[in-house]
Protein backbone atom coordinates (compact mmCIF):
# COMPACT_ATOMS: atom_id res chain seq x y z
CA UNK A 1 0.00 0.00 0.00
CA UNK A 2 1.20 3.04 -1.11
CA UNK A 3 2.36 6.08 1.48
CA UNK A 4 -0.75 8.20 1.97
CA UNK A 5 -0.71 11.94 1.28
CA UNK A 6 -2.02 12.70 5.41
CA UNK A 7 -2.43 10.71 8.43
CA UNK A 8 -4.58 11.56 11.09
CA UNK A 9 -3.73 10.90 14.26
CA UNK A 10 -6.69 10.44 17.06
CA UNK A 11 -5.56 10.36 20.82
CA UNK A 12 -8.45 8.09 22.27
CA UNK A 13 -8.82 7.55 26.25
CA UNK A 14 -12.07 5.57 26.98
CA UNK A 15 -14.14 7.36 24.03
CA UNK A 16 -16.15 4.04 23.59
CA UNK A 17 -18.80 5.99 23.11
CA UNK A 18 -17.39 8.91 20.23
CA UNK A 19 -14.45 6.71 18.38
CA UNK A 20 -16.32 4.73 15.97
CA UNK A 21 -18.22 8.03 15.19
CA UNK A 22 -14.84 9.61 15.08
CA UNK A 23 -13.52 7.51 12.48
CA UNK A 24 -16.26 6.31 10.39
CA UNK A 25 -16.57 10.88 10.06
CA UNK A 26 -13.18 11.14 9.14
CA UNK A 27 -13.06 8.02 6.93
CA UNK A 28 -15.95 10.03 4.88
CA UNK A 29 -14.32 13.16 4.50
CA UNK A 30 -11.50 11.89 3.40
CA UNK A 31 -13.30 10.24 0.64
CA UNK A 32 -15.25 13.44 0.23
CA UNK A 33 -12.21 15.72 -0.54
CA UNK A 34 -10.50 12.84 -2.50
CA UNK A 35 -7.86 12.72 -0.23
CA UNK A 36 -5.71 9.17 -0.12
CA UNK A 37 -5.39 9.32 3.38
CA UNK A 38 -5.26 6.82 6.92
CA UNK A 39 -6.71 7.12 10.19
CA UNK A 40 -3.70 6.23 13.57
CA UNK A 41 -5.66 5.55 16.80
CA UNK A 42 -3.16 6.09 19.97
CA UNK A 43 -4.95 3.99 22.08
CA UNK A 44 -3.73 6.13 25.32
CA UNK A 45 -4.39 3.26 27.84
CA UNK A 46 -8.24 3.30 27.76
CA UNK A 47 -9.90 0.79 30.18
CA UNK A 48 -13.15 0.68 28.38
CA UNK A 49 -13.96 -0.92 25.35
CA UNK A 50 -12.38 1.70 22.71
CA UNK A 51 -9.57 -0.98 21.72
CA UNK A 52 -11.88 -3.53 20.51
CA UNK A 53 -14.11 -1.16 18.82
CA UNK A 54 -10.83 0.05 16.62
CA UNK A 55 -9.68 -3.69 16.27
CA UNK A 56 -12.90 -4.20 14.89
CA UNK A 57 -12.72 -1.40 12.53
CA UNK A 58 -9.18 -1.68 11.38
CA UNK A 59 -9.79 -5.58 10.30
CA UNK A 60 -11.94 -4.57 7.37
CA UNK A 61 -10.90 -1.20 6.65
CA UNK A 62 -6.52 -0.73 5.55
CA UNK A 63 -6.90 2.90 6.37
CA UNK A 64 -7.17 2.48 10.08
CA UNK A 65 -4.41 1.41 12.14
CA UNK A 66 -3.97 1.36 15.91
CA UNK A 67 -1.11 2.03 18.41
CA UNK A 68 -1.61 1.21 22.61
CA UNK A 69 -0.27 3.12 25.25
CA UNK A 70 -0.32 0.65 28.49
CA UNK A 71 -1.27 3.53 30.41
CA UNK A 72 -2.44 6.53 30.23
CA UNK A 73 0.53 9.06 28.79
CA UNK A 74 -1.38 12.45 27.78
CA UNK A 75 -2.75 13.94 24.44
CA UNK A 76 0.88 15.20 23.37
CA UNK A 77 2.29 11.92 24.26
CA UNK A 78 -0.57 10.40 21.93
CA UNK A 79 -0.17 13.39 18.96
CA UNK A 80 4.03 12.62 18.99
CA UNK A 81 3.65 8.89 19.24
CA UNK A 82 1.54 8.92 16.16
CA UNK A 83 3.65 11.50 14.44
CA UNK A 84 6.59 9.04 14.96
CA UNK A 85 4.24 6.27 12.94
CA UNK A 86 2.68 7.80 10.40
CA UNK A 87 3.05 7.55 7.11
CA UNK A 88 1.55 10.18 5.66
CA UNK A 89 3.29 13.35 4.37
CA UNK A 90 0.94 15.80 6.39
CA UNK A 91 -0.14 15.08 10.34
CA UNK A 92 -2.80 16.22 11.52
CA UNK A 93 -4.51 15.47 15.34
CA UNK A 94 -8.27 14.67 15.52
CA UNK A 95 -9.25 13.87 18.69
CA UNK A 96 -11.40 10.68 19.56
CA UNK A 97 -14.16 12.14 20.82
CA UNK A 98 -15.85 13.82 17.82
CA UNK A 99 -16.35 17.01 19.05
CA UNK A 100 -14.48 17.93 15.54
CA UNK A 101 -15.92 17.63 12.42
CA UNK A 102 -12.96 16.71 10.04
CA UNK A 103 -14.76 18.04 7.17
CA UNK A 104 -14.02 21.94 8.17
CA UNK A 105 -10.06 21.04 8.52
CA UNK A 106 -9.71 18.86 5.50
CA UNK A 107 -11.72 21.14 3.17
CA UNK A 108 -8.38 23.06 3.17
CA UNK A 109 -5.81 21.12 1.87
CA UNK A 110 -5.04 22.43 -1.19
CA UNK A 111 -3.42 25.45 0.87
CA UNK A 112 -1.00 22.32 1.71
CA UNK A 113 0.61 23.33 -1.32
CA UNK A 114 1.29 26.92 -0.15
CA UNK A 115 2.03 26.44 3.79
CA UNK A 116 3.27 23.85 5.52
CA UNK A 117 1.08 24.36 8.88
CA UNK A 118 -2.50 25.02 8.54
CA UNK A 119 -3.86 26.29 12.10
CA UNK A 120 -8.02 26.01 12.04
CA UNK A 121 -9.69 28.57 14.76
CA UNK A 122 -13.52 27.96 15.77
CA UNK A 123 -16.31 30.08 14.45
CA UNK A 124 -19.04 28.82 17.17
CA UNK A 125 -17.50 29.14 20.07
CA UNK A 126 -21.06 28.85 21.69
CA UNK A 127 -20.60 24.67 21.54
CA UNK A 128 -18.51 25.31 24.45
CA UNK A 129 -19.49 26.40 28.09
CA UNK A 130 -18.55 29.94 28.98
CA UNK A 131 -16.00 28.66 31.29
CA UNK A 132 -14.39 27.04 28.70
CA UNK A 133 -14.42 29.92 26.49
CA UNK A 134 -12.85 32.81 29.19
CA UNK A 135 -10.57 30.46 29.90
CA UNK A 136 -9.57 29.98 26.01
CA UNK A 137 -9.51 33.83 25.54
CA UNK A 138 -6.92 34.13 28.55
CA UNK A 139 -4.49 31.65 27.34
CA UNK A 140 -4.94 33.01 23.93
CA UNK A 141 -4.24 36.83 24.80
CA UNK A 142 -0.85 35.35 27.14
CA UNK A 143 0.53 33.42 24.49
CA UNK A 144 -0.39 35.90 21.92
CA UNK A 145 1.44 38.70 24.12
CA UNK A 146 4.52 36.80 25.27
CA UNK A 147 5.84 35.27 22.09
CA UNK A 148 4.40 38.39 19.75
CA UNK A 149 2.53 36.23 17.75
CA UNK A 150 -1.59 37.03 16.94
CA UNK A 151 -3.18 33.59 16.74
CA UNK A 152 -6.70 33.31 16.69
CA UNK A 153 -6.51 29.49 18.58
CA UNK A 154 -3.51 27.46 19.39
CA UNK A 155 -5.48 24.04 20.33
CA UNK A 156 -7.37 22.78 16.72
CA UNK A 157 -6.83 19.78 14.71
CA UNK A 158 -3.55 21.66 13.64
CA UNK A 159 -1.94 20.31 10.31
CA UNK A 160 1.70 19.80 9.94
CA UNK A 161 3.64 19.05 6.66
CA UNK A 162 5.47 16.26 8.69
CA UNK A 163 8.84 16.49 7.62
CA UNK A 164 9.25 19.81 9.93
CA UNK A 165 8.11 18.28 12.85
CA UNK A 166 11.65 16.98 12.93
CA UNK A 167 12.43 20.22 14.00
CA UNK A 168 11.99 19.89 17.43
CA UNK A 169 13.86 18.20 19.73
CA UNK A 170 11.16 19.01 22.86
CA UNK A 171 8.05 17.39 22.55
CA UNK A 172 5.55 18.50 25.14
CA UNK A 173 3.21 15.75 26.09
CA UNK A 174 0.49 16.95 27.61
CA UNK A 175 -2.36 19.58 26.51
CA UNK A 176 -0.10 22.89 25.58
CA UNK A 177 1.90 20.23 23.08
CA UNK A 178 0.04 21.91 20.15
CA UNK A 179 0.59 25.34 21.11
CA UNK A 180 4.15 24.65 22.01
CA UNK A 181 4.74 22.81 18.59
CA UNK A 182 3.14 26.03 16.72
CA UNK A 183 5.27 28.63 18.81
CA UNK A 184 8.31 26.66 17.78
CA UNK A 185 8.02 26.19 13.85
CA UNK A 186 6.44 29.66 13.72
CA UNK A 187 9.37 32.00 15.46
CA UNK A 188 11.71 29.44 13.50
CA UNK A 189 10.31 31.29 10.17
CA UNK A 190 8.08 28.26 8.47
CA UNK A 191 4.59 29.31 6.80
CA UNK A 192 1.21 28.94 8.08
CA UNK A 193 -2.48 29.78 7.11
CA UNK A 194 -4.88 30.29 9.92
CA UNK A 195 -8.36 29.04 8.64
CA UNK A 196 -11.83 29.10 10.05
CA UNK A 197 -13.92 25.91 11.21
CA UNK A 198 -16.94 24.91 12.79
CA UNK A 199 -16.34 22.44 16.04
CA UNK A 200 -19.64 20.28 16.96
CA UNK A 201 -21.07 19.30 20.46
CA UNK A 202 -19.99 15.78 22.58
CA UNK A 203 -22.03 13.36 21.78
CA UNK A 204 -21.19 11.25 25.09
CA UNK A 205 -17.99 11.19 27.35
CA UNK A 206 -16.44 14.32 29.14
CA UNK A 207 -13.73 16.15 28.12
CA UNK A 208 -10.13 15.83 30.39
CA UNK A 209 -9.24 19.01 28.68
CA UNK A 210 -9.63 21.21 31.64
CA UNK A 211 -9.06 19.99 35.07
CA UNK A 212 -6.67 21.47 37.63
CA UNK A 213 -3.89 18.77 36.81
CA UNK A 214 -4.19 19.68 33.09
CA UNK A 215 -3.82 23.46 33.95
CA UNK A 216 -0.45 22.78 36.41
CA UNK A 217 0.83 20.99 33.26
CA UNK A 218 -0.05 23.53 30.88
CA UNK A 219 1.39 26.66 32.97
CA UNK A 220 4.76 24.33 33.42
CA UNK A 221 5.13 23.89 29.32
CA UNK A 222 4.34 27.49 28.56
CA UNK A 223 7.11 28.57 31.48
CA UNK A 224 9.71 25.70 29.40
CA UNK A 225 8.42 27.56 26.09
CA UNK A 226 9.00 30.89 27.21
CA UNK A 227 12.47 29.79 28.38
CA UNK A 228 13.54 28.35 25.29
CA UNK A 229 12.31 30.70 23.20
CA UNK A 230 13.63 33.84 25.07
CA UNK A 231 17.03 32.23 26.69
CA UNK A 232 18.27 29.43 24.47
CA UNK A 233 17.46 31.10 20.97
CA UNK A 234 16.20 28.64 19.02
CA UNK A 235 14.21 30.41 16.97
CA UNK A 236 15.45 31.23 13.58
CA UNK A 237 14.17 33.02 10.70
CA UNK A 238 15.70 33.25 7.69
CA UNK A 239 17.31 30.13 6.37
CA UNK A 240 18.52 26.44 7.06
CA UNK A 241 14.67 25.34 6.42
CA UNK A 242 13.80 21.71 6.26
CA UNK A 243 14.25 20.46 3.04
CA UNK A 244 11.50 19.38 1.70
CA UNK A 245 9.00 21.80 3.33
CA UNK A 246 7.32 24.47 1.23
CA UNK A 247 8.93 27.19 3.32
CA UNK A 248 12.83 26.02 2.41
CA UNK A 249 11.01 26.23 -1.50
CA UNK A 250 9.87 29.92 -0.85
CA UNK A 251 12.75 31.08 0.88
CA UNK A 252 15.02 29.57 -1.81
CA UNK A 253 12.74 31.27 -4.82
CA UNK A 254 13.32 34.61 -3.02
CA UNK A 255 16.93 34.11 -2.40
CA UNK A 256 17.58 33.16 -6.01
CA UNK A 257 19.59 35.49 -7.52
CA UNK A 258 17.77 37.56 -10.28
CA UNK A 259 18.61 36.95 -14.02
CA UNK A 260 19.52 40.05 -15.06
CA UNK A 261 19.96 39.83 -19.33
CA UNK A 262 20.02 41.80 -22.69
CA UNK A 263 19.51 39.24 -24.86
CA UNK A 264 19.77 35.65 -22.65
CA UNK A 265 20.45 34.58 -19.49
CA UNK A 266 24.06 36.00 -17.48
Amino acid sequence: MPDPRITIVMPALNEELNIQAAVGTTLAALDKFAIDGEVLVVNDGSTDGTGRIVEAMAAGQPRVRMIRHATPQGIGASFWDGAANARGQFVCMMPGDNENDPDETLRYHSLLEHVDILVPFPINKDKRSLFRNVLSFTFRTIVNATFVVNFNYTNGTVVYRRCILGELDHHCPNFFYQCDALIRLVTRGYLFAEVPYALRARTGGKSKAVTFKSLLRVIGGYLRLAKDVYFRRRGRKGANFVEGSMTALRYNERMRPAQWSTGGPA
